[in-house]
């Protein structure tokens, strides 16, 4: 077990398998010194999370999605580690770009990508810091509340 997912094991994460594409693309992409992520859902073993919910985003179940941001972050590692086979060849998270299914006049879109931003911490610490992007559409696939996608640096 890598050192990033004991860091992950004791704080009660475990890294998923990673997802199987839904479609003619590859999860993650290993170019240069940099790994580029796919868009990630939140699913678990396969399926769209009930808890983070379907559909759009409001004041009222932005807590449940900020948990489905997470998940998805979760599934963006399980991508990483299936293309670089060891997270902690990751030096550092560049870029979070996360979308949020989001209705009309919600603006909090940046405290849903939070819920990403934690695990990425949680996971790397001070490298696990990067610049990002929260942006509200109008739909996502499978009707997930989000969507995320993640540039990591790679030793090797």
């Amino acid at each position: 077990m890598s050192e990033i997912e004991t860091r992950l094991h004791k704080a009660g994460i475990i890294l998923p398998e990673c997802a199987s594409p839904a479609g003619i693309y590859i999860p993650a992409l290993w170019f240069g010194n940099l790994v580029y992520t796919s868009g990630q859902l939140p699913l678990v073993d396969g399926v769209l999370m009930e808890q983070g919910g379907k559909g759009k985003v409001n004041e009222i179940n932005q807590a449940q999605a900020a948990m489905a941001a997470r998940v998805a972050a979760l599934n963006a590692l399980a991508a990483l580690k299936k293309v670089v086979g060891n997270l902690d060849m990751i030096d550092t998270v560049l870029k979070l770009t996360v979308y949020v299914a989001s209705e009309s006049f919600f603006s909090n879109q940046h405290i849903v990508a939070n819920g990403a931003s934690a695990v990425l911490y949680e996971a790397f610490g001070e490298n696990g810091k990067h610049v990002r992007s929260a942006v509200g559409v109008a739909e996502l696939p499978m009707g997930a509340s989000v969507e995320l996608e993640l540039i990591a640096g790679c030793s090797g």
